[in-house]
């Protein structure tokens, strides 16, 4: 009996250093780790030792052969990885490959001659906590550790659905830190309002800037701005509780709703709007929120995509997860027929293969949705052109290869990619929406580095950023040897000062404006 990874794997890798069999691909260490959906366990050679299962931060690896209901299909995805995949000389044969024993070895760690360094990391999600796991387990350093919300979590605690338990879970992970003895937690402080980026370098030999990419990124069609039209960023804060979102932003009396995008954000917001409420209820999702999907009149809800069904940019295991579900249909816009032919000749393992089975139906969009259920609807070919209403949205005109198409609408979800904001003080790339760096290392700001979203762009998943902070940590310490870090002006003492006298002047400020 083999195990297998399912929907909720998060690339962490945590599974890959414990097998002792080299079961578990792509390593870290593979060109195509990081860009592959997930991690996948090689049935054929797995020794069923349950290690992996052990590792896993996110709960996501289980014996495939007790696998039921919507992770049946796992075992599949995970073997399907390995159909054509031989090894070659550049890889390790599968075979089994038992770790030798031998003396630890501290790659990370600077000469013990050296002072304890001194670094602010601003962001608690998943990339700044890469960051400080490396700082606090491999080096001297002493950490202060700063996010502008009052909630340690960044993207886990925020940016995942509520249904998705078992992936928010490494949240409790990177929770184990915060309490180090050599780490400072200061939340509440937000950087270039309270602290400029100026202030936070002379009281630190370095900082790392975690603070993702926050942003929407827009449409640029007429009608955008309307109200009834809203950035996923905004529904996924929304769902998840943010503070800066109130639960009454999202209006949810509209039959039908449109989802620009077929990303895995546009599925989340499709799932969470049309599954039955009573399933989130042991889930993080704030109470206010629960209250207002017990009384949504959404009956439907349409996910538009540019291109065609094999080039969604959702992955497999979401769309595995919405598929295999009962309380909702899914079903695929038939107004193209080069839509279902192209999923007619996919393989059964490819994403326009996996939606084979589904309903096929040409849609009367002129009117509310027919169907009593609730149902996400698949249009591809379709590249939105206006957001059509007066005082609010009232449909979305599209564009397809053979047809223009209104559809009424209550509401518009624009979910096309996440944008990083610029940061007071920081150099910013406009095009991309990053920093730009080398290696992490903020071009012209000595002692300053990037990770994550901020860094790379708004691209792979939580484990993409434990690489991304290891090659950032890399650099400061390399930095750190060579002596290029700038000396601190003021200490950590003056910088906790200085944080609870800006903290209480915004507190201040505040009270004034209620009264």
């Amino acid at each position: 009996m083999a195990y297998a990874i399912t929907q909720t794997c998060c690339s962490d890798a945590s599974c890959v250093s414990v097998c002792p069999v080299n079961c578990i691909h792509p390593r870290p260490d593979e060109p195509d780790f990081g860009t592959t959906e997930m991690l996948y366990i090689d049935p054929q050679t797995c020794i069923d030792c349950g290690a992996c299962a052990d590792a896993c931060p996110v709960g996501a690896i289980f014996p495939a052969e007790n696998l039921t209901g919507p992770l049946k299909a796992y075992p599949e995805v995970n073997a399907s990885y390995y159909a054509d995949r031989a090894p070659t000389s550049e890889e390790p044969d599968p075979a089994p490959n038992f770790h030798a024993w031998g003396p630890p070895v501290f790659d990370r760690t600077i000469p013990s001659d050296f002072a304890p360094l001194d670094v602010a990391v601003v962001g608690t999600g998943p990339a700044g906590m890469y960051a400080v796991e490396d700082l606090l387990l491999h080096t001297n350093a002493r950490v202060t550790l700063i996010d502008r919300l009052p909630e340690a979590g960044g993207l886990v605690r925020y940016g995942v659905a509520p249904d998705h338990v078992s992936t928010k879970q490494i949240g409790e992970t990177f929770a184990r830190f915060h309490t180090h003895p050599r780490l400072t937690m200061r939340l509440g402080l937000e950087i270039g309002r309270d602290v400029t980026v100026d202030e936070l370098a002379e009281h630190h030999d370095a900082v790392i800037y975690a603070v993702g990419a926050s942003s929407a990124r827009r449409l640029g069609i007429r009608g955008e701005d309307l109200p009834g039209s809203v950035a996923a960023t905004t529904v996924v804060a929304w769902y998840n509780g943010h503070p800066d979102v109130p639960a009454d932003a999202i209006d949810l009396s509209a039959e039908r709703v449109v989802v620009v995008g077929t990303g895995n954000v546009a599925l989340d917001a499709a799932r969470i709007l049309t599954m039955d409420p009573s399933t989130l209820e042991n889930t993080a999702i704030a109470p206010a929120i629960l209250d207002k999907l017990r009384s949504s009149g959404v009956r439907e809800v349409v996910l538009l995509g540019r291109r065609g069904p094999e080039a969604a940019a959702y992955t497999s295991p979401e769309l595995l997860g919405i598929a295999q579900r009962e309380d909702v249909e899914l079903v695929v816009d038939a107004h193209d027929a080069q839509v279902g032919q192209t999923i007619d000749a996919a393989a059964s393992e490819d994403k326009a293969g996996l939606l084979r089975g589904l309903p096929r139906e040409t849609v009367d969009w002129s009117a509310p949705p027919a169907h009593g259920g609730r149902r996400i609807v698949l249009r591809f070919h379709s590249a939105p052109r206006e957001i059509l209403g007066d005082t609010e949205v009232r449909g979305l005109r599209a564009t397809g290869r053979t047809d223009d198409v209104e559809i009424a609408a209550g509401r518009v979800i624009r979910a096309v990619g996440y944008r990083g904001a610029q940061l007071t003080g920081l150099p910013f790339d406009e095009e991309s929406g990053t920093i730009p760096h080398a290696e992490g290392r903020v071009d012209g700001l000595p002692g300053t580095y990037v990770v994550g979203w901020i860094k790379r762009g708004p691209s792979g998943g939580i484990g993409a950023n434990k690489v991304c902070a290891r090659e950032t940590v890399g650099t400061l310490l390399d930095d750190a040897i060579a002596g290029r870090l700038p000396r601190p002006r003021r200490g950590r003492k003056a910088f906790a000062a200085l944080s609870a006298r800006r903290l209480r002047r915004r507190r201040k400020r505040a009270a004034g404006r209620a009264v």
